[in-house]
Parts: C-alpha cells; structure tokens; sequence
C-alpha cells in the first residue's frame, strides 16, 4: 500500500508547490507505478487506459465553454450589469441603500446559480459583470469578502445539488459513474436519483456558512478608494453615472435569439442527458442568428473551449492517475490496513475520510477532477465500514466538493477574485481563500460528517 499513499503525497506535494496540476499527477502516478513494480511501460499503459473515463466530461466542459462567449457575445451580460448599476440611482438614503444591497446580493447569488445549469457558462459571467459593478459596491461600502462568498456557493452549492448544466456533469457523470464502477467489483451500486438527496445536508451547511459571512461576519462597512476602470460606469461627484450614452445597445432580436439559445440549450440537455450536444445546439442558434459572424466561428469556439481546457485536461489525468492506483492492486491492503488502525470506529473513519479529501482537493483545487482519486479508495472503505449507499456518496461529494470550496487554484475562488481585484483593491488570499475557507470548508466538514452518520 506505500506506492498509493506515496503517489498521493507526490501529487498533492507538487500541486501545493504550485507544479501544474497535470503534470503533479502524472508524476505521482509514475511514482505509485514504479513504486509498485509496474514498471515504467507498464505505469504508462495503465494511465493510458484510463484516460478515455474523463473524455466526455472534458469534451463537454470545452463546448460549455464556447457557449458562454458566443452568449457574451450577445451582449446579456453588460445589460444585466447596466440594469443593476442604474437601480441606485445615487441615492443616500439608508433604507433604500439596503434595499440596493440586497437586490444586488440577491441578484449575485442568481447569476452564480443560473451559471451552473440555467445559462451554463461557469463563471464567463464574473469578469463581464462584476467589473461595471465595483463602483456600486465601493458607493454602498459593501465588504467584498461578502461578494465571494455570495459567488462562490453560488458555483459550488448548485453543482453539488441540482443535477443539470454542470451538476448533471458531477453528480451523474463523475460522482454516480465513478462510485459504481469502483463499487462494481464488490457489488455496490447506486442509483442517480440518490446523488441529490445525499448532497442535500452538506450543502445546507454551505447555506448556514453564507448566512454567517452575509449577516454577521461581514455585515459592517468596509471602505475603498474608487479607481477608475477602463469600460466602465464611474462613481463622479459621489454619485454613479446615468450616463445613457454607457447602456449597451442590444437589437431586440438578439435578446430574443439569446433567451431562444439559453431555452434550448436547457431543454435538449434535459431530454438527452448530454451537455455535449446541448452546448452544440446552443452555439449553433447564436450563430444562425447573426450574433457572431460565420468567418468568427473559428475563433469563438476556439476561444470559448480554451477557457474550459485546463480543467478538461486536469480531469483527463485524473481518470489516469487513478487508472494507475487501481493497477496497483494495492488498494484492497490499504483498505485493510485503514480499517485495522480505525477500529470499529465509523465517526473517526467519517472524519478522516473528509479530512484527507480536505487535503487532496485542495492541492488540486477541483471537486470535479479530485473524485476518480478519492472513489477509488473511498468506496471500498466506506463498504468496510458498513456505510450506507446515501452515506458513500455524501462521504465522497462533500470530500471532492471542500477543495473547490475554499482552495487557492480552484476557479470557484480565481474567478471572483479575478472580478473584484480589477482595481486591484482585493487580495486573493486575505479576501477570497480565507473567507471562504472558514464559512463554507468548515461547515461542509461538520454536516458532511453529520450525513454519513445519519443517512
């Protein structure tokens, strides 16, 4: 069992030392192959095999994402921000100040949530609303430590619960296929429609954690300087601009064709399980419509796809990280052995199972790559244990789900700070990492715990 734990500890080594991601995992696992007497063609024949497992999952992240610039193409976004930074209409009063600051939490909260399944473009949408926003929010004195947390359980709370867009993609594609094909060899399956309900007491301790950070925690004022920023509406004379000059100027048609691309993009992943085929159609309709031009296809959906790449590519290396743990053979000693220095003990078992996961997933900072690893190991664990299917899943979403959650290289933490540091008054660490850490981290390890126990 020393060629598993040595080949997680290289790739979770290199990873916090900030080595790509790929490349940390593609060294642990020619490290646990060596380790484990594969020898170097053999290592490389087991990673190649299980490179084809995260294909679709990649594929169908690369054409989401040139949906989300043919749809920013539309011109939705800047209309939406526009609308929003228009509502305040530099009024001082206090009441009607904190009406602003909860429409905008409100609206905050629905564009990170639609993000994910609705229009599912991931966070495209952060660095095209947020920026026009900042002058608002430094006018309001609003604490942006409130602003990523209301982002950041908006990406992650929604995929890790609703099981369409991107949460159709972890819970059915990553979460239920890998759990059954690790389960497959000990005759443990589940069911689909058991993912959502399992993930349901983990993710309230997500809400607890943003009520806390919204309305206790960063609830007082916090003072920035106002910045210019290029493209932007500007706070002049302490007030923001109503210049109608700066709304954007959109054609009915495209919004039309837009909400027509956004509905069937939804309706066509629903009726064939594919996002794949959902995000072609989505594209297809905007193109037809004229909102780019047929000579820009090339550079849209090239464009589009590239944003998405680095987490295809991290969750391809993923599956054949864990193809490699898995020709080992070794992972039934390592479950002996856990078992063995645990005890009979399920809440310590529970507790450590969530705790490593802590650890993984935050060097990699992906829920959606990090569940191959984690599956692998897990699943025959929590069959030693005797806990339930609803448990197993919990154990291994909520596991997956805490590097996303609150890790420095997870795009549900660069992408806020990504938008809020345009004036460069945010700091990624001290205003996005932390925060979040502490309000959605912990409260995913306690009621993580809580639904293995329970269910």
């Amino acid at each position: 069992m020393f060629a598993i734990i040595a080949a997680i500890v290289v790739m979770f080594g290199l990873s916090l030392a900030r080595v790509p991601v790929v490349f940390s995992l593609v060294i642990g696992a020619v490290t646990g192959g060596l380790l484990a007497g594969l020898g170097l063609h053999g290592t490389m024949e087991a990673f190649n095999n299980g490179l084809g497992g995260g294909a679709k999952i990649a594929l169908a992240y690369g054409v989401l994402g040139a949906f989300a610039l043919a749809l920013a193409r539309s011109g939705l976004p800047d209309l939406l921000a526009y609308k929003l930074i228009t509502t305040l209409k530099g009024d001082s009063n206090v009441k009607a100040q904190n009406k602003v600051k909860l429409l905008i939490y409100v609206t905050l909260v629905l564009a990170a949530i639609s993000s994910q399944n609705l229009i599912p473009v991931h966070i495209a949408f952060i660095p095209v609303l947020i920026p026009p926003l900042l002058a608002v929010f430094n006018h309001l004195h609003l604490d942006r430590r409130a602003v990523v947390c209301l982002l950041t359980f908006g990406l992650c709370a929604t995929y890790m619960l609703i099981p369409v867009g991107f949460g159709a993609i972890f819970l059915n594609d990553v979460l239920g296929q890998n759990i059954n094909t690790f389960g497959k060899p000990y005759g443990f399956q589940i069911t689909y429609d058991q993912i959502p309900k399992a993930m349901m007491i983990p993710v309230s301790g997500m809400f607890l954690g943003l009520l806390v950070a919204v309305f206790i925690s960063y609830r007082k004022p916090r003072y920035y300087a106002d910045i210019p920023i290029e493209g932007t509406t500007q706070r002049i004379s302490g007030e923001v601009s109503e210049d109608k000059n700066t709304q954007p100027q959109i054609a009915k048609f495209t919004l039309y064709m837009a909400a027509i691309a956004v509905i069937s993009t939804l309706i066509v992943q629903l009726y064939s399980d594919s996002m794949i085929l959902a995000g072609l159609i989505g594209v297809a309709i905007l193109s037809f419509a004229g909102i780019f031009k047929w000579k820009e296809a090339d550079d849209v959906i090239i464009t589009g796809m590239r944003m998405m790449a680095l987490v295809g590519f991290i969750m391809i290396a993923a599956q054949g990280f864990a193809s490699v743990i898995e020709a080992t053979n070794q992972v039934p000693a390592l479950v002996e052995a856990s078992v063995h220095w645990i005890g009979n003990s399920k809440g310590l078992a529970a507790f450590l199972m969530l705790l490593v996961g802590l650890l993984i997933t935050l060097g990699i900072g992906s829920s959606f790559s990090t569940v191959p690893i984690l599956a692998i190991i897990y699943v025959p664990l929590c069959i030693q244990f005797g806990f339930s299917p609803s448990a197993t899943i919990a154990l291994i979403g909520t596991a997956a789900a805490l590097g996303d959650a609150g890790s420095p290289a997870s795009d549900s933490t660069l992408g806020p700070t990504a938008g809020l540091n345009m004036d460069g008054q945010h700091d990624h660490m001290k205003d996005s990492v932390i925060p979040t850490f502490l309000h959605f981290n912990i409260p995913l390890m306690i009621f993580g715990w809580i639904a293995a126990m329970v269910l």
